[in-house]
């Protein structure tokens, strides 16, 4: 589209502008000096030492300058700050934008139509459809949405979309034109259900596998974000053109997290990178120049920090590199409500990163205040009103680059891109190409089509195959009726198997009643995302598929192990029990591309080779400690760029079973599971005198009353405790050492349990957290006697009602002043997928 066309659209959008407020110029009010920059010397850049790079002229050329500049001398101020924030659809309404001029939208990772994370496609395209119906009905400039979406491995929040291997698969990939046509899929998938942006491509570089991300980064050496940069933003967007905008099915990008969020001390989310400015460029600058050079339309600054100072608040990070020597033009967007990380700021309020250099807030839920103080800030001068259009004008030149200006949207509504039969069949050339083959002894692989084959563990759940981030943010919950168009690695396996004559027989527990020929059996992590991702060490704790592995060679059948994983993992002893063990990451929905390399043709030859090799270094432990090619001591278990083939072979020996890791760390996340309180977590009753003692295994009243605990059935034997509080009251809590659950409270995480009532509350009860309290009488009082029920309470919520989230050594308990009875197990916290609380029963 020309922008001949986009001026037409501006002079019926601009109609009713307030003329006495054009170019948003507007008297200071109690004026009020910027706050002075909180960078340290440690943490300041120096443009001078940075690479150079540059957007493309296409993203300024003189038609889109001019149309920017012409709509910014007809728009009030208010409508230029709302330009600068940014809501989530779980918090706005589409009449909101009726009386908020809002600049973008975006579906969080739990958020979707009406709250239903299984929506059908045509929901959503009906969502975006209301939201920009309502911004074009707004009187004044009414300028469009522009509406973002984390699709990360394909359209991964829709059902039916086609899920691709997460990042750390396609990274051992190593094939940048894969890379530029998943891109290009991903971006049709989105474009037909509405949404105009994505946020990605991520091009951070892990360096610690203990975070929760590690599956989000290509590699932990810079090589490899470097080569897939610029074919993943040219995927999504296509070659940027002066004079046009994007191309029908083509979205823009957003290169994400500037900087360093893989370079956190010991791999916690939202940390710290402690290293030099030289460390940040070599390592953590990763493909973001190459990125810039493509074009990418958008960056996502980090939530984490470099040397104590959090990249939202720093402008020589945003600002004098980034519009320096890197030569962005686009627009600079926050994470969730980082801005209220930094000092003198709150979510609601931040003045400080708007001057630093975030252009847009992503202010998830609080957009409303956020808008209203921002708004005060440009009048009092607090942000300089050059400031204010320098981020509009960036805005603007984005929106118009991607197209919003033009009405029409010829493949929008188009769903039989999602899950096509093309996509599918680039997502499985994708699960091929990533699998590593670490050891294959005897040539058990690959398998002779004819063969007797016995699949056991989770071959059959694609959920567990697709990882965090699919469907919603933690990626728990799902079936594979959730991925009508997928097909697991049962699935796969069953259907190659049988083409070649063969019989597949599928066990989760391995058991058999006719001997197999051989065996596969797939286990690996439960799907993640960030906060409930980071661990302590890379111990590969389930005891289940190491049980199984070992009854099978037993008896004498050879065992091929698909490991699922996020990251690298300590998994020697499951090694050793197997005859051939391959690293198939999280592969998405094509399952069948693990059968396309592992199930040979009817004599036994290869259909497809092995070629994928490592992009993260394989543990010889358990600590977990930074493990990365070229590093001082650098000795792995299998080195960066290791990967077997049937063409070329390689003996593995016996691994030491020495972990080298003594016990395991403390649990941030789960406190009473499986019957057993998880180290270092126990717990104490308290009875209505304060007297506290240990509870774990105390049964009976204390003399003063209180609350008795047993051990009772829940969902498996003796997997719950009943507590029964007597009729002067008491409390029971779990107890530990104090853990920082700041970050986990601000990424809307909650406490969750299951619980059965055996004895309605006579008075009040109470769920506490670290001094703070919610009421949950009423909720206990009308659930059913005997039901066991699931409950979440925001993390939010209790930090509102007076919790300390930075030191919790309760992180639950409940307390009764009146007799009470209730059952309760599985106590953990857990995603907000829409369906936690914050109750104020009475």
């Amino acid at each position: 589209m020309r922008y001949a066309a986009s001026v037409m659209v501006l002079t019926l959008f601009a109609t009713g502008a307030c003329a006495a407020t054009a170019g948003g110029v507007a008297p200071p009010v109690q004026a009020v000096t910027p706050q002075a920059s909180i960078v340290t010397d440690a943490a300041r850049a120096h443009p001078s030492l940075w690479p150079q790079a540059a957007s493309p002229a296409a993203m300024t050329d003189a038609a889109t300058e001019s149309f920017v500049t012409q709509l910014m001398g007809r728009m009030t101020l208010e409508e230029k700050v709302g330009q600068t924030i940014q809501a989530d659809i779980g918090s706005i309404k589409p009449e909101d934008l009726l009386t908020y001029p809002l600049g973008s939208i975006l579906a969080g990772g739990n958020s979707s139509p009406g709250g239903d994370e299984r929506a059908t496609a045509d929901k959503w395209v009906e969502l975006a459809r209301a939201f920009r119906r309502a911004a074009a009905e707004r009187p004044g400039a009414r300028i469009p949405l522009i509406y973002g979406i984390d699709a990360v491995h394909g359209h991964n929040n829709i059902v039916g979309a086609t899920i691709f291997p997460h990042n750390i698969g396609l990274g051992a990939a190593r094939d940048p034109d894969l890379i530029r046509r998943i891109g290009q899929a991903t971006a049709m998938e989105v474009a037909v259900t509405g949404a105009d942006w994505t946020f990605g491509p991520t091009l951070a570089v892990p360096r610690d596998d203990r975070w929760g991300r590690t599956y989000e980064g290509y590699a932990e050496d810079p090589e490899v974000a470097q080569s897939y940069a610029a074919p993943m933003t040219l995927g999504l967007q296509g070659t940027l053109s002066a004079n046009h905008a994007l191309t029908p099915g083509h979205i823009a990008g957003s290169a994400k997290h500037f900087l360093a969020d893989g370079g956190t001390t010991g791999g916690k989310d939202q940390g710290d990178f402690a290293g030099t400015e030289q460390a940040l460029i070599q390592t953590h600058l990763s493909g973001y120049p190459q990125a810039i050079d493509a074009g990418v339309l958008s960056i996502m600054a980090s939530f984490s920090s470099w040397n104590g100072v959090k990249h939202s608040g720093n402008e020589t990070i945003l600002t004098d590199v980034l519009r320096g020597p890197l030569g962005f033009k686009g627009f600079v967007v926050s994470d969730w409500n980082a801005h209220g990380q930094l000092p003198g700021c709150s979510n609601e309020s931040c003045a400080l990163a708007f001057n630093a250099g975030i252009d847009m807030f992503m202010a998830p839920d609080s957009w409303k205040p956020l808008y209203e103080s921002t708004l005060a800030q440009v009048k009092s001068g607090e942000i300089p009103m050059a400031r204010l259009d320098e981020a509009v004008r960036r805005i603007l030149r984005v929106k118009v680059k991607t197209g919003l200006f033009n009405d029409s949207r010829p493949v929008e509504g188009r769903l039989s891109e999602l899950g096509s039969p093309a996509h599918r069949a680039l997502a499985r050339e994708a699960v091929r190409k990533s699998l590593v083959l670490l050891k294959n002894e005897g040539s058990v692989l690959p398998i002779r089509a004819g063969a007797r084959v016995l699949v056991a563990g989770h071959a059959d759940d694609i959920g567990q195959a697709s990882g965090g981030w699919t469907l919603t943010w933690q990626g728990t919950g799902n079936t594979n009726a959730d991925f009508p168009n997928g097909q697991s690695i049962w699935g796969g396996i069953q259907e190659a198997v049988a083409a070649g004559g063969g019989q597949a027989t599928l066990s989760a527990d391995g058991s058999f009643t006719q001997k197999p020929d051989v065996a596969i059996v797939v286990f690996g992590e439960t799907p993640y995302a960030e906060f409930q991702g980071d661990v302590d060490t890379l111990d590969f704790l389930p005891t289940e598929p190491l049980e199984t592995l070992k009854r099978l060679k037993a008896a004498g059948v050879p065992t091929v192990s698909v490991f699922l994983s996020g990251r690298p993992m300590w998994t020697n002893p499951e090694i050793n029990a197997s005859d051939a063990f391959v690293a198939a990451w999280l592969p998405g929905t094509e399952g069948g591309g693990v059968a396309d390399v592992l199930i040979g043709d009817a004599a036994g030859k290869p259909r497809n080779d092995f070629s994928g090799t490592l992009s993260f270094s394989w543990p010889k432990t358990a600590k977990g400690e930074p493990l990365n090619v070229g590093q001082p001591g650098y000795d792995p278990q299998f080195a960066y760029g290791y990967g077997l083939t049937y063409a070329r072979g390689g003996r593995v020996g016996l691994l030491s079973e020495d972990s080298g890791v003594e016990s395991a760390g403390a649990s941030l996340d789960r406190y009473f599971v499986d019957g057993r309180f998880i180290a270092p977590w126990s717990l104490m009753l308290r009875d209505a005198g304060g007297d506290t003692r240990l509870g774990a295994e105390v049964t009976g009243a204390s003399p003063r009353g209180g609350v008795s605990v047993r051990s009772t059935d829940g969902a498996g034997q003796e997997s719950a405790r009943a507590l029964t509080f007597a009729p002067t009251g008491g409390e029971a809590l779990i107890m530990a050492q104090p853990v920082n659950l700041t970050r986990q409270a601000n990424g809307e995480m909650a406490i969750a349990f299951r619980y059965r009532i055996d004895v309605r509350p006579a008075g009040r009860v109470d769920l506490t957290l670290g001094g703070g309290h919610v009421n949950l009488t009423s909720l206990f009082s009308a659930a059913p006697r005997g039901e066991w029920r699931t409950i979440k309470v925001r993390l939010s919520c209790l930090r509102d009602a007076g919790a300390d989230m930075s030191g919790v050594e309760q992180p639950w308990g409940l307390k009764s002043d009146k007799a009470f009875g209730v059952t309760v197990e599985n106590i953990r916290l857990a995603a907000n997928e829409g369906d936690a609380v914050c109750p104020t029963g009475q």
